[in-house]
């Protein structure tokens, strides 16, 4: 079970507390439910995500690691339904906070997740956390692959 808090991000304050950065490669061969194509610098994943609940906070999610090669051939077959960005790995206050500036057709767009053990689980918020989008759709990856245009 994935539980996970979205907000839009200000400024890039962020970038001078982050202990490590990603580049990410990401096709969706499916949106219902979501199976996702992920690269993430020398490694690859293949990850299956059921329905959000109705508030967006939480749903079932399963993850494998699969070879590059594979998940290269993999993304041929997302026919544009991807998307590339840079995460950033960012502690604050005890939880570590991932941080995606998208690149491409969504670039300008930064986002930050918190993933957290417990819907209920109380955190601080980081200065440049702005605007809770959690649960809002048009934010959703799978959603943003699907568009053509940035928010």
């Amino acid at each position: 079970m994935e539980i996970e808090h979205k907000y839009l991000v200000v400024g890039e304050s962020f970038r001078a507390q982050a202990t490590k950065v990603y580049h990410i490669e990401q096709g969706y061969l499916s949106t219902r439910p979501t199976v996702r194509v992920r690269i993430r610098d020398d490694e690859a994943f293949l990850t299956i995500k059921g329905a959000s609940d109705s508030s967006g906070l939480m749903r079932d999610e399963w993850e494998y690691e699969i070879p590059v090669a594979e998940a290269r051939e993999l993304m041929k077959l997302c026919s544009g339904r991807t998307l590339v960005k840079d995460r950033y790995l960012v502690p604050y206050a005890g939880h570590t906070w991932e941080v995606d500036v998208f690149l491409g057709r969504h670039e300008g767009l930064t986002l930050a997740e918190l993933e957290v053990e417990r819907a209920d689980e109380t955190y601080e918020l980081p200065p440049w956390a702005g605007l809770e989008v959690t649960g809002d759709r048009r934010y959703y990856n799978a959603t943003m692959a699907l568009s053509q245009s940035n928010l």
